[in-house]
């Protein structure tokens, strides 16, 4: 078969890689912005920071104490009020996608920010209204003494519209401020290029700074009864989140939505699926945009890669193909095709962090629960059941200093690496137990037992954000980890179910039963320890499998067009995963 190029259709080598043209590409990126008089950099950065630090804040404000408000005030048990956060936290993770999706595709990063935080504002302004007025009767109500009146079928579902709505304006700002914040560095400087590293590790900080205020101060006065006021002050909160972000608008560096990436994938596997009996031969070359603008709008090209072989088909040129224009779903390109693999490679590896969200989510819930009753006095002051995350996030900003500091600079001298562990070997670190373990109450037995609290690791987001994923698809690619923690809530749900099903049969209490101490919670964190140990072992299977995909960059200190070194690669390309 004639595999020449025809004229309007590139072509590229399976075995070799196209040439940069850094010039060419550094003004096709800058065409990329919409408004080139936005500056960026670290000024534009700061008020993102901030804004995460305060929408954090104001988000934990309501959902880590939310299982005490579902049991004291609207007077649900123990295993329903669990099952309840865990809905509601999958929902705010999973209207991520929701945000990612518009962002690429339609809205650009700017406006899917605000518009989802206007959502956010309206739904916290709803919960501390409706909490005000219908919810807290008496006033002081909810602080595990008094007993609130019961809510009527109006308040509860007033509520629940609220608690939804900041769900959905959470989660659909959260991909998106991460990569908008990304897109404040240009990559083809080299400065700003390591400049958008730190910035993540900034962002990092910002979520948990604003974090712990919230598991800190605005839990102290939810747990005393002033549920209004912490509500209130989160409200306040969200408000000056969103003004700081309006304030940098004249600023910001802004990159245009590439385009619907779902279309984009389903072009690939029609086309490949139109072209199965068409026999690729060695050498075949494969159908690419000449020059060096991909045909993906604001991404770059992507070398090919071998793996998933019948996807190449949709890039080979055929004589139907030659005889008229490129039909998209017919022909794509390279880029294109080694967008569609690299997805289908991550998915495995994105499967296995769903178990570890199953276990993330307790902090939320169940640990919560467990605080509530143990003995959490310390001299005349009371710690909130919900306060007891601070000493996660302590541990974990500690841990990762230690990382950044110690672990990272002794990793790179023994392995050649300036990274010290690659995305996919730090991508499962071990499990920690928090500084909350030394709390005992009593067993069904009436002796003295350790309550074991939450383990927790932080979820290493920016494996999947920016800047590992596609260009295309940067902020799908940080809304897949929300995903996980979406999906991983549902399914402690549905464990949480089972688990009670089984071990509340012929009138046993079950592990978590209304009265913990009557209950088994160590059997449950055993049950989810052990998920976890065989989700690594799969973790580890699919990491050895995974295949990376390298970017064509731009570097002003290599020769235009020259391909880097396999550990140039690893630092100054993307690793796929």
């Amino acid at each position: 078969m004639d595999t020449a190029a025809p004229k309007g259709i590139g072509a590229l080598n399976t075995r070799e890689s196209q040439p940069v043209n850094t010039q060419d590409y550094n003004t096709a990126n800058a065409k990329h912005c919409i408004r080139e008089n936005g500056t960026g950099g670290w000024s534009s950065a700061f008020l993102l920071l901030v804004n995460q630090g305060l929408a954090t804040l104001a988000f934990f404000g309501v959902g880590v104490n939310l299982v005490l408000f579902l049991t004291r005030v609207l007077g649900q048990d123990n295993a329903s009020a669990a099952n309840n956060v865990s809905k509601w936290t999958g929902t705010v993770y999973l209207c991520s996608l929701v945000g990612a999706f518009l962002s690429d595709s339609y809205w650009g990063r700017y406006l899917t920010c605000a518009v989802f935080q206007v959502i956010f504002v309206l739904g916290l302004v709803l919960l501390s209204v409706s909490s005000w007025l219908l919810l807290l009767k008496p006033a002081g109500c909810g602080d595990g003494k008094q007993i609130c009146v019961p809510a009527t079928s109006f308040s509860s579902a007033l509520f629940y519209l609220a608690v939804y709505l900041v769900a959905f304006g959470y989660g659909g700002h959260q991909p998106t401020i991460a990569t908008f914040g990304a897109d404040q560095f240009d990559e083809s400087n080299p400065r700003q290029r390591n400049s958008k590293s730190s910035f993540f590790c900034y962002f990092y900080f910002a979520l948990n700074t604003g974090s712990l205020f919230s598991n800190t101060i605005l839990v102290y006065y939810e747990d005393s009864g002033e549920w209004t006021l912490g509500f209130w002050a989160a409200t306040a909160s969200a408000v000056l989140a969103l003004v700081a972000y309006l304030l940098g608008s004249k600023g910001y560096r802004y990159i245009k939505p590439s385009g619907n990436p779902v279309r984009r994938v389903m072009q690939v596997f029609i086309a490949a699926a139109k072209k199965w009996d068409v026999k690729m031969q060695e050498g075949e070359t494969l159908h690419e945009v000449e020059g060096s603008e991909s045909a993906i709008k604001g991404s770059r090209k992507i070398f090919h890669t071998d793996g998933f072989e019948c996807l190449d088909k949709a890039a080979i040129i055929t004589d139907q193909d030659r005889q008229g224009p490129a039909d998209p779903w017919r022909l794509c390109t390279v880029t294109q095709v080694e967008e569609a693999k690299c997805i289908l490679r991550m998915l495995p590896i994105w499967l296995c962090t769903i178990i570890y969200s199953v276990v993330f989510t307790q902090m939320a819930s169940l640990f919560v629960e467990q605080g509530n009753v143990m003995n959490s006095t310390v001299g005349n002051f009371h710690l909130p059941p919900a306060s007891m995350s601070a000493f996660d996030i302590c541990s974990v900003l500690l841990c990762t200093g230690i990382y950044r500091q110690i672990l990272v600079p002794i990793a790179g001298r023994l392995s050649g690496n300036p990274k010290g562990l690659t995305e996919l070997q730090h991508g499962h670190r071990p499990y920690h137990w928090n500084a909350g373990n030394g709390r005992r109450r009593r067993n069904r037995k009436g002796k003295t037992q350790k309550s074991h609290p939450r383990r927790a690791r932080q979820p290493d987001e920016h494996i999947l954000a920016d800047p590992a994923a596609p260009d295309g698809v940067k902020s799908l690619g940080s809304s897949l980890c929300m995903a996980s923690m979406s999906l991983g809530n549902f399914v402690s749900s549905l464990l949480v179910n089972m688990v009670m099903g089984i071990t509340a049969r012929n009138n046993n209490p079950g592990w978590i039963p209304a009265d913990l101490n009557t209950g088994h919670m160590d059997m449950f964190y055993f049950l989810i320890a052990g998920l976890t140990a065989a989700d690594l072992v799969v973790y580890v299977a699919c990491a050895k499998w995974y295949k990376c995909i390298n970017l064509e960059v731009t570097d002003g200190d290599h020769e235009v067009g020259k391909a880097k070194d396999a550990g140039e690669r690893e630092e100054e390309m993307v690793n796929r995963v």
